[in-house]
């Protein structure tokens, strides 16, 4: 079992708190693992096991636990009275009306509530109103290289690791398959179309699953690259592929909502405003990329780019893709009142690759902290203040 530090530390910190606590990601990305991590500190900290209840919705020994009043009831007669209770709900959207199960428990002194799910309805509508102010959310993606990294005892060949990490996979349990592609494959064949069926098809009244295929398709082959609603159904329609653009934007919505893609949008560094025309998508794993796509054609810039927009997304930034004139800088990173500049390129060995990646952070005249990302083989060197330094290095820091 992969240890993930971070969110752990997370849910130590508002552990006894009176919030509920809402772990949300993609399916598969280790939401269950964290409970059971916790679970684990838990009870090596004093608190006893009948303290403590778990409840999985996707498992069928909890079935008879769908209807909300039964699953109140159910919680309720378990509660030990002179003691804090932890009651973790695991996948709680399978559940009708759970949101009037949570509210009703969170108003007992004694108990300490955490739920996961995969979508992110689960937290609009009627929860949200119920318990506006009352929740945290802590948003969990499959492995950094770091933990993928921790999963082995030999930490040398970190190049043949790191492209193992992109085509094997992000998600935990594909560093129980030890490198077996064949079986990797089938994992995520089952995982893609637990996704397509389960989180975005039934959650958004999708019929022609087809179409679905050709937009994803599209969007995982275009990671990276500035676009609209508009720009997609035109670009996808001249492939011969005629869609609307309602139907795009209620695909995308499915896509984002179940985590598969993340929608960053751009912002005017010189203008200090957010822009809202075009946007940029990635994907939350490289290796689903790969699956669907396959290895022919890879843009590794592209590739590369999106495992950085990862990293800042677990690092706690808020991202925004930088506009500077005419320039794009990647990523304009925010964090407790401070700004980072990002450029990632795979190689700048090319002395014109090299003044073309810096020319965008060079435009930028304040003091902030300006970085440049590749995967060249160099020690980390400075160029007017600007610090390029090698992806895998900057990963593990």
């Amino acid at each position: 079992m992969i240890n993930r530090p971070e969110y752990l530390k997370k849910l130590h910190q508002f552990k006894d708190k009176n919030v509920i606590k809402v772990i949300m990601g993609i399916r598969r990305c280790g939401k269950s693992t964290i409970f059971e991590l916790f679970q684990k500190d838990l009870l090596e900290n004093g608190v006893t096991k009948d303290q403590i209840q778990f409840i999985n919705f996707e498992n069928m020994d909890f079935e008879h636990l769908l209807n909300y009043r039964v699953l109140h009831e159910h919680i309720k007669s378990k509660l030990i009275a002179d003691k804090m209770n932890y009651i973790f709900l695991d996948e709680i959207q399978n559940v009708e009306n759970f949101q009037k199960v949570v509210d009703s428990l969170q108003l007992l002194p004694n108990v300490d509530i955490y739920i996961t799910g995969s979508n992110a309805h689960l937290l609009s509508g009627e929860l949200a109103t119920l318990l506006s102010g009352r929740y945290v959310t802590v948003n969990m993606l499959p492995l950094s290289f770091n933990e993928y990294l921790s999963s082995f005892s030999d930490k040398t060949d970190l190049g043949r690791k790191f492209k193992d990490y992109l085509v094997n996979s992000s998600f935990p349990y594909t560093t129980e398959l030890n490198g077996n592609r064949d079986l990797i494959r089938d994992y995520l064949n089952g995982l893609y179309s637990t996704i397509v069926l389960k989180d975005i098809m039934s959650r958004n009244n999708i019929l022609n699953s087809l179409v679905l295929e050709d937009v994803i398709r599209f969007m995982f082959k275009n990671i990276g690259n500035l676009s609209s609603i508009k720009s997609i159904s035109d670009t996808m329609t001249s492939d011969g592929r005629k869609i609307s653009t309602h139907t795009v934007e209620n695909y995308l919505s499915g896509l984002i909502n179940s985590y598969v893609l993340h929608k960053v949008g751009r912002y005017d560094v010189r203008g200090k405003q957010y822009l809202k025309s075009r946007d940029k998508y990635y994907v939350a794993d490289i290796g689903l990329r790969y699956f669907l796509l396959g290895s022919r054609d890879v843009d590794y810039g592209q590739v590369l780019e999106n495992v950085v927009y990862l990293e800042l997304l677990r690092r706690g930034y808020e991202i925004y893709v930088g506009k500077v004139g005419a320039l794009e800088i990647d990523f304009v990173a925010l964090k407790n009142g401070e700004t980072e500049y990002y450029q990632v390129a795979y190689t700048v060995k090319n002395e014109n690759t090299l003044a073309r990646e810096l020319c965008s952070l060079e435009a930028v005249t304040d003091h902030n902290r300006k970085y440049l990302i590749t995967m060249d083989d160099l020690p980390t060197t400075f160029y007017n203040g600007i610090k390029q330094i090698n992806a895998i290095d900057w990963l593990l820091e």
